[in-house]
């Protein structure tokens, strides 16, 4: 990417490339706000980067800020319509709102695809099972644990399982 930021103070130039990976940097590092900075000045010159928008999307759900991130996932999608990163962080940030058929159309959306995404088939049992469907719920619950047993472990803790926590078939899952 050879895009630059020049700032009027001076003649600094400073590569896109550059300011996206500090954003990543203070993501990992569990700054969001700061992330979202470095992001934003990356989209002031390149609006439809997606990569940033993704992550600021992300950075955004980790405080808590789900319309926005939901908002910022929605460019990202106008760009990358496949994009299953976006695709699956937009599902959890719906979910969130509980906004449950929304997350399912998402998660839906990257099954059409790759129908052995451990991932979506995780959180599109968890909603199903806060929606009370629990045939579906441990159906494709069982499926991610079969592609990924680590999901197993997870789901154990996982509060959206509490609708079917006592269920033997569940109870065999993560065991």
């Amino acid at each position: 990417m050879d895009k630059v930021i020049k700032f009027s103070s001076d003649d600094d130039e400073i590569n896109l490339e550059y300011l996206y990976t500090i954003g990543l940097s203070h993501a990992k590092r569990g700054k969001p706000r700061d992330a979202i900075f470095y992001f934003d000045k990356v989209l002031s010159v390149e609006p439809n980067h997606v990569d940033a928008l993704v992550n600021k999307g992300n950075a955004l759900g980790k405080l808590g800020k789900y319309e926005a991130a939901i908002a910022t996932y929605d460019i990202a999608l106008k760009f990358k319509p496949d994009n299953a990163v976006c695709l699956l962080n937009r599902g959890l940030a719906l979910h969130y709102t509980r906004r449950y058929e929304e997350a399912i159309s998402c998660y839906d959306k990257i099954l059409s695809h790759n129908p052995d995404n451990a991932n979506a088939l995780y959180h599109k049992a968890c909603t199903k099972s806060i929606q009370r469907d629990a045939n579906t719920a441990l159906e494709l619950l069982e499926r991610a644990i079969r592609i990924n047993s680590e999901f197993a472990s997870k789901a154990s803790g996982d509060k959206d399982f509490d609708t079917i926590r006592a269920d033997t078939r569940f109870k065999a899952l993560i065991a």
